[in-house]
């Protein structure tokens, strides 16, 4: 998450509170507040225009990347695909070249017992695979990010459950969300309905706020917690429950040091929007995600 003396994240080069940082000059109180207090940006209607426009933008590239996923394509091919849908659209792949060590392409394909973070290979898609694809883009300096889950052809018992236990704790996640709700109501939705279905709950990773910057506050925990901070409006963020079939542990790749699968080798899914919270409730910024 950044923070005021880390690099700003439009790579000038300087430090966030010498660059990007609000201009608490012109903030309402609210905002001043939760900048001071918890490093959360309450964005202005110029920022959520802006904001709306990338996650709009977003939601386009991965539609026409889900109808592209098909038995026999590798997600090398759906990988070269993005990076023509970004360029087309006047976007920038927000995942390429990100973190340490750098990652490698602008997507990530997540299959099976993988958690999150699946880089695209040469692998051709098969029967019965279930595939998390997760976008995320730049457009005019604010950020989108939205995943959707694929499934190719019949699949197994397991992997349907997982799959629609997570799409379903995202709606209910979702559905709590509205002005004075504190952070800590969405993973209890979650985690409460996951757990009715023999169903597990990644709490390596979280959702997080998103707009001005890829990844900012605050973390928006999946599993129970106790983070008691009060949804308010001009709040952008995501939420993105990992719902595993068996353990909620994740092991990282040791040579790539970003894909992450299951413990058990169980079937893991995920679906993901990007959220700004109104006066009255929510919107969901990046369209509607279909089953």
């Amino acid at each position: 998450m950044i923070e005021r003396n880390d690099p700003c994240w439009c790579g000038s080069g300087k430090k966030w509170k010498k660059c990007h940082y609000p201009d608490l000059s012109t903030s309402n109180p609210l905002s001043k507040e939760y900048l001071r207090r918890y490093g959360i940006v309450l964005k202005t209607p110029e920022q959520i225009a802006k904001i709306r426009r990338a996650c709009r933008v977003t939601a386009q590239i991965l539609d026409a990347l889900c109808l592209a996923a098909k038995k026999g394509v590798t997600t090398n091919e759906l990988d070269l695909l993005s990076r023509r849908l970004h360029q087309e659209a006047g976007a920038i792949p927000a995942d390429l070249g990100y973190g340490d060590p750098p990652y490698p392409k602008t997507i990530c394909t997540s299959l099976n017992e993988v958690i999150c973070h699946g880089i695209p290979d040469d692998r051709p898609l098969q029967e019965g695979d279930i595939m998390n694809i997760d976008v995320s883009s730049i457009v005019d300096d604010h950020f989108g990010d939205c995943s959707r889950m694929v499934c190719i052809g019949k699949i197994a018992e397991e992997k349907q459950r997982v799959v629609t236990v997570s799409h379903e704790c995202l709606e209910r996640a979702m559905a709590v969300c509205k002005p004075g709700v504190p952070i800590w109501h969405i993973g209890k939705a979650i985690e409460e309905y996951a757990a009715t279905q023999k169903c597990s709950v990644v709490n390596q990773y979280v959702g997080h706020g998103i707009g001005v910057a890829f990844h900012e506050p605050p973390e928006i925990p999946h599993h129970y917690n106790k983070l008691d901070i009060l949804l308010v409006p001009g709040m952008t963020f995501t939420i993105e429950p990992m719902i595993n079939g068996g353990v909620r542990e994740g092991l990282i790749d040791p040579i790539d040091l970003w894909t992450v699968r299951t413990k058990d080798g169980r079937p893991s899914a995920q679906w993901e929007h990007t959220l700004l919270i109104t006066e009255t409730g929510y919107e969901v910024l990046t369209g509607v995600l279909k089953q």
